[in-house]
């Protein structure tokens, strides 16, 4: 079977892993010129990197990535803390594999690794897909070169903007979430010692949160602010924006968040849409996955991780149903579509969560986060994510 992916992200390089480890022949098209990640961060748990140790990424990873020690919730003003839930070892320990955050070029560059060495030009850099036809079985995929690639499967892992999404099912209608987000990467040796420990912080406050985790040994650390604002709606990871913006946007807000404002090199922000999950994914012999069908909003920091869940599962669906393409994609679907539904609500129920106007004072905002981040609730909001095994799915 031959297999042609548009896109070269984490989804796309996932499935084409997966696809080659079963002896498929894939082509990815990726319209950029070079292999490179917008620098940021990435959260996996351990429902993620159990599908890249299964594909040789694990390991590759260990150096690389960091294993942080925990999470905690932090209070915008005070900075008061709650733990929110033990990582490191105990995720080893409870789950099988790791918890890891890691700059998102290291995770590519793993990919990309693992998929030149089982087909050394499976990816064609330069080649955006411009249309593609369907007929008798076949698919043909043209990229805006002219180039053409005939085959018998294609898989739309192009983004949130998807053209294979808007080629199947028309133009999407993506609405604005009322927040907007900042992102950076900060060198830790700008920060005071206690910013570059080993642990991930949600921070939340009323109308806005932030999220730092280290990357690289700890030698780098991940900053995403989230604010509720109007005004700015340009869905772009590359749109710069300045300190003086962001820092008033978290005016008022602890010292060590305006420290860690203040380190970051180039920030970023972007607007945070949402959009419906879809009902269907696939069409014929073409289908869809990652954030070309299901984008979520970045509050449960699972969005690469139901990326890599697809493409392994993608895969297995077609080992096992190799001889109806169709069949496959229905039952890939079937298993995919109400725990990436559930992951997309899930997400947008936390923003309201970190949000919440009880955070505004210290008395309400104890008694909110207690209840809110009591045990109970993060196992309910977390454990059927981590736990979940791609292997033990019965495709």
């Amino acid at each position: 079977m031959k297999i042609v992916i548009a896109g070269a992200g984490i989804g796309g390089l996932t499935a084409a892993a997966a696809l080659l480890k079963k002896g498929f022949d894939v082509t990815v098209f990726e319209q950029a010129q070079a292999l490179k990640e917008i620098g940021a961060g990435v959260q996996l748990s351990s429902n993620a990197t159990r599908v890249l140790y299964q594909l040789g990424v694990g390991d590759a990873l260990e150096d690389l990535a960091c294993e942080p020690l925990g999470k905690c919730v932090r209070l915008w003003n005070s900075g008061q803390r709650w733990r929110l839930f033990d990582l490191g070892v105990q995720s080893r320990e409870a789950y099988g594999y790791p918890y890891f955050t890691l700059h998102r070029a290291d995770l590519h560059q793993a990919l990309a690794d693992v998929v030149r060495a089982m087909k050394p030009d499976a990816i064609r850099l330069n080649h955006k897909v411009e249309s593609f036809s369907q007929q008798n079985g076949k698919v043909v995929v043209q990229a805006v070169s002219g180039e053409t690639s005939e085959g018998d499967l294609l898989i739309g892992a192009d983004g949130v903007h998807s053209r294979v999404r808007r080629a199947l099912f028309g133009p999407d209608e993506p609405v604005f979430s009322g927040v907007m987000a900042w992102r950076g990467v900060i060198d830790a040796a700008k920060l005071p010692e206690h910013l570059r420990s080993p642990y991930g912080a949600n921070w939340v406050g009323p109308g806005a949160h932030v999220i730092h985790y280290p990357l690289r040994g700890a030698r780098l650390i991940n900053f995403v602010g989230a604010i509720e604002k109007s005004g700015w709606q340009v869905e772009s990871w590359s749109e710069r924006g300045t300190l003086e913006e962001c820092l008033a946007d978290f005016e008022g807000w602890h010292e060590d968040v305006r420290t860690l404002i203040s380190a970051i090199d180039i920030p970023y922000k972007w607007a945070l849409m949402v959009r419906e999950p879809m009902a269907r994914w696939s069409e014929g012999h073409a289908t869809l996955l990652g954030d070309a069908c299901h984008p979520t909003l970045p509050f449960l920091a699972q969005g690469a991780g139901m990326a890599i869940e697809d493409g392994y599962l993608l895969a297995r669906c077609l080992e096992r149903y190799a001889d109806d393409i169709p069949h496959a994609l229905q039952r890939y679907e079937a298993l995919r579509l109400d725990r990436t539904a559930r992951v997309v609500r899930g997400s947008a129920a936390n923003a309201t969560r970190f949000h919440n106007p009880q955070l505004a004072h210290a008395e309400g905002a104890a008694a909110y986060v207690d209840r809110e981040w009591s045990e109970e609730r993060v196992k309910e909001r977390y454990n059927w994510l981590f736990e979940y095994n791609v292997d033990a799915v019965e495709v």
